[in-house]
């Protein structure tokens, strides 16, 4: 007996229970429960090739079916996803979809990879992209229009990311495409900071979803790869193509690895998501941070759009320091967090993001991006809080020309000791080393 992913949809199963039930192999006597890794790059031919046979793994491999289907179900997509070797080649997939002299508009705050690519193609006079702040609606429809009525239909694309890389900006997803359909456009959404346990942005009529599956969907920062999501046979025959002709393939011991991370996402977003919630509501607080970012704050401007669509708010959170020079100092002083870029993965980690040369100078000098882990939220806390301390006590004894009190200059090569199990509250000094 075969449990395919259209008995899965149709049994209304939860996405928890689906992120375990979906991709699995046929329920046949003696047959694996999980997915088989199949190392090889080309296949038995035993007569004439027909439609959809495997002939080269360029093309097709048959690891990358199961994680395909589960993507797929989570998404509620009528196909299987496509997989792709990166996240900046499913990018690159999708915005072929746009045709030479066509036109895109993207959020002015998205990731900073997509921002790249698309500004190379435009400079290279692929298409005309243009910027906007997706959170505000009225700017999003007044540029529509104005597109509507230069280019033809299927001439121009709406690049959706909400919330948005790393502003967390919060856009209105359904409103923003049914204007754009209206406008002939076709609409891309980038769903790797929601997930499809948060948000499913296909229900809002969207046309392709996008996945970095390289942050929380595989979630375990071992992986590089992305996804593309569409209920519409044609494009996704054409993103196929794409990833064919262009060669935009996934290892499949990647992709393996991919489809059991996904079996613990659900689980991995329950827990990041509370401890972002937690931290969020402790850090409003914190004398040091001058601004909060996370769209679960009922003061973030964000949040009623975000609990109107959402099923969540993620767990990313971007604060703001006075400066720069404190924000390098918490980066550099936090002992749990890990400090690189990247997030989704069950490590905790911590980054100014300007630090990156491709990030929009829209973006705060001083805005440090938490990507929040599985870790015990009190030991995140103790960790975050005596960095910030510390960051802030050095800024003030360096500009005053004295050394701050209780911190002392770490000798190289020596040892790090981490305080963990302090009190939440408590301003511990762990040993710089």
């Amino acid at each position: 007996m075969t449990t395919s992913r259209e008995d899965l949809l149709h049994a209304g199963l939860a996405r928890d229970t689906l992120t375990v039930a979906a991709g699995r192999p046929p329920r046949e006597h003696d047959a694996p429960v999980n997915a088989p890794i199949v190392l090889s790059t080309t296949y038995h031919e035993t007569r004439a090739p027909e439609q959809g046979d495997r002939i080269y793994a360029r093309g097709s491999n048959p690891t990358w079916d199961p994680f395909e289907e589960a993507l797929g179900a989570l998404e509620a997509a009528d196909l299987p996803a496509l997989v792709f070797g990166s996240g900046l080649g499913a990018a690159a997939a999708a915005l072929s979809l746009v045709p030479t002299g066509g036109a895109v508009v993207m959020p002015r705050h998205a990731y900073a990879g997509s921002i790249s690519l698309a500004t190379d193609l435009a400079a290279q006079g692929r298409f005309e992209l243009r910027t906007v702040d997706i959170a505000d609606t009225a700017s999003v429809l007044t540029e529509l229009d104005a597109l509507a009525v230069r280019f033809d239909a299927g001439q121009v694309m709406l690049w959706l990311e909400s919330p948005t890389n790393p502003m967390l900006e919060v856009a209105e997803l359904a409103v923003l495409t049914d204007a754009a359909h209206a406008a002939g456009a076709v609409v891309v959404a980038d769903n790797t900071f929601n997930t499809p346990i948060v948000h499913r942005p296909l229900e809002s009529g969207v046309d392709v979803v996008l996945h970095s599956v390289t942050k929380w969907l595989a979630g375990h920062s071992d992986v590089v790869l992305g996804a593309l999501v569409t209920s519409d046979p044609v494009l996704r025959e054409r993103l196929l193509a794409h990833r064919t002709l262009h060669g935009a393939i996934a290892g499949p011991f990647e992709v393996w690895l991919a489809l059991r991370g996904l079996r613990t996402l659900a689980l991995r977003m329950e827990r990041s998501q509370a401890t972002a919630a937690v931290l969020a509501h402790r850090l409003v607080d914190h004398p040091v941070v001058r601004h909060v970012r996370y769209p679960g704050l009922p003061s973030d401007p964000g949040h009623g759009r975000a609990a109107g669509q959402f099923d969540g708010f993620g767990g990313i959170v971007s604060i703001e320091l006075d400066d720069v020079v404190t924000a390098d100092a918490l980066v550099a002083a936090v002992r749990l967090w890990l400090p690189a870029t990247s997030l989704g993965g069950v490590e905790s980690l911590i980054e100014r993001r300007r630090r990156q040369p491709a990030e929009p100078k829209t973006v705060p000098e001083a805005l440090v991006r938490l990507s929040v882990g599985i870790e015990n939220p009190d030991d995140l806390w103790t960790d975050l809080d005596r960095a910030l301390q510390q960051a802030s006590d050095r800024h003030r004894a360096d500009r005053a020309g004295t050394p701050p009190v209780g911190i002392t200059d770490t000798p190289a090569g020596a040892t790090a000791s981490l305080m963990v199990d302090a009190p939440a509250d408590a301003k511990t000094d762990a040993t710089m080393d």
